[in-house]
């Protein structure tokens, strides 16, 4: 042909392949991931055959990031944010401390250098936005409590990181590194100007989104629905969400992921919010797949052959020294067990932030190749093991609550959110409702029962709600209701119906079994997603269900 297709070539092979190799995949009954990730190693400049442009595989791949965190950013309101952050600020910065600390170290048992083994830890700390979230959706895990302290947890990384980017060049020198390459003034500027700089700049950009954007943005979206063209609403949705990231990245300095994240928050604020989520849904789907390919590419197989020792320590520091920090923490903060090994399963790989900050610890002359090579090989074994680390996730929880009392008295010990307050009418503890989750549709059904006169008792994992609740006068428990302990301190045995108002159907049927077994007579309401959840509910719990509800219908 007489003009360049290196774009189009790109996205054929990649998309192509990655279906064959993830159909393989799926049929040997392992994850998808995979065979996108062996798609991405088959495409890359270190196996013969056909080698596709990986730098623009990899720009393919951001599109994607932003997609991903705009649709999040369309679910998770800037409330959620604050909701979590007493656990998922203080817990981001500890664990991102915690797993630099622990790369530094064999880094410089290594003999890479101090500068190295930051740059090596603070790579090994960050989760992928890409694996993590589709995580959390597979699971339907998203919009529950779980999923909102992981998502806060990860756009508390992301910030760090965004800090890390920007001070690592006027620092490096002191590091061990080289600056030279930097540009006139940059390696000498005061680093307190700097991170003063760069904070200011993220300040502006998080102000301007929350009071200009939330009010400009929703309007503009509504404006274009009214002309009733479809295109036009999914081109304005890709539009906003690609044009935002890019533009926050270029004039604020912050990650393109971040930047997707905020418009999708302030998007939220408008009617149309889920409509636009499933606009770009198809988009999102595709691009995320071009981001696993992108990741195998880089990866060069003979680093397992020549450091295989080296692998498998960086590997060990990111599925378990930095989640079993995470977990730790989310125990100390009081969350139940089952937030904490959401959290720490989530967090358990790597990715796009910490390529580009290996790639820019090499330009910098602090980190060397053979660091930035243990790092690939890190993300694409942590992405490839993060579906096995959730499919144990449930026998590992009921093989710690059941030996380990250390984690149960952590979860409940002393704690006054874990026990309904003695304060509590009892005349308001029989008959009552106990309602399971106060989030979006809790929430809703928590008004409507306060409106009517209706006494219900709040059972809910997110100790800030909790609080809030306990301070208007609503009886609130705060722990995780698939524990017995935790209905037993709701009254289930004296309640006269159960409403599960959280996206969690597995745990749905724990919840319900309980119940029954502290009270035959107890009437249930489950909030599910689809109208086979529904029916399996249904079937399942046959003449002890009374019914069993859509998102849609219950919203």
């Amino acid at each position: 042909m007489p003009h360049s297709v290196t774009l189009i070539t790109t996205i054929a092979a990649g998309l192509g392949l990655a279906l064959i190799m993830g159909f393989i995949a799926a049929r040997l009954k392992l994850p998808v991931l995979v065979g996108y990730l062996i798609a991405g190693i088959l495409l890359g400049p270190a196996t013969p055959g056909f080698v596709a442009d990986v730098g623009l595989s990899r720009q393919l791949a951001e599109i994607g990031v932003m997609l991903l965190m705009f649709g999040v950013g369309l679910h998770f309101s800037f409330d959620d944010l604050l909701a979590v952050r007493r656990i998922a600020l203080p817990g981001a910065i500890v664990q991102t401390a915690v797993a630099t600390a622990l790369g530094t170290a064999v880094a410089v048992h290594w003999d890479w250098g101090l500068g190295a083994g930051i740059v090596f830890g603070l790579a090994l700390s960050v989760a992928s936005t890409v694996v993590l979230l589709r995580a959390l959706e597979n699971r339907g895990m998203l919009e529950s409590v779980n999923g909102r302290i992981a998502v806060g947890w990860l756009v508390v990384e992301d910030l760090v990181m965004v800090l890390v980017l920007v001070l690592l060049p006027p620092l490096s020198g002191w590091l061990g590194g080289d600056s030279s390459g930097l540009a006139e003034g940059t390696a000498h500027r005061d680093l307190l100007k700097t991170l003063g700089f760069t904070l200011g700049q993220v300040a502006v950009f998080v102000v301007l989104m929350l009071v200009v954007g939330r009010r400009l943005f929703p309007w503009i979206l509504w404006q274009v629905a009214r002309t009733g063209s479809r295109e036009l609403f999914t081109l304005s949705v890709v539009a906003a969400a690609v044009g935002i990231a890019y533009g926050s990245a270029e004039l604020f300095g912050v990650s393109f992921a971040l930047g997707a994240f905020f418009a999708g928050m302030v998007l939220r604020e408008s009617d149309l919010s889920y409509r636009a989520a499933e606009e770009s849904l198809p988009l999102r789907d595709a691009f995320s797949v071009l981001f696993f390919v992108s990741v195998g590419m880089l990866f060069d197989p003979e680093v397992l052959i020549r450091q295989p020792l080296q692998v498998f320590v960086t590997v060990a520091i990111i599925v378990f020294g930095k989640s079993l920090a995470a977990f730790l923490l989310v125990l100390a903060f009081r969350y139940p067990l089952n937030t904490a090994l959401t959290v720490s399963a989530s967090l358990a790989q790597i990715g796009e932030f910490s390529f580009i900050l290996a790639g820019l610890g090499v330009s910098l002359g602090l980190l060397p190749v053979e660091g930035q090579s243990l790092i690939l090989a890190g993300a694409l074994i942590s992405i490839a093991l993060n579906p096995l680390v959730f499919r144990v996730f449930e026998p590992a929880q009921a093989w710690i609550r059941s030996r380990s009392n250390l984690a149960r008295a952590l979860e409940r010990s002393d704690d006054p959110l874990a026990e309904l307050p003695m304060t509590v009418d009892q005349n308001r503890l029989t008959g009552h409702i106990v309602l399971v989750g106060y989030g979006r549709v809790g929430r809703r059904i928590g008004e409507a029962l306060t409106e009517r006169g209706v006494p219900f008792v709040v059972a809910e994992q997110n100790r800030e709600l909790v609080e809030q609740l306990r301070e208007r006068g609503v009886p609130a428990v705060s722990g995780d209701a698939s524990d017995p302990a935790v209905l037993i301190q709701a009254h289930i045995a004296r309640a006269g119906m159960l409403v599960i108002a959280t996206p969690d159907t597995f745990h749905a049927r724990q919840m319900i079994e309980i119940a029954h077994a502290l009270n035959p007579r107890v009437e249930t309401v489950v909030r599910t997603h689809t109208e086979e959840e529904a029916g399996l509910l249904q079937t399942e719990n046959a003449g002890r269900c009374l019914w069993a509800s859509t998102n849609s219908h219950l919203a």
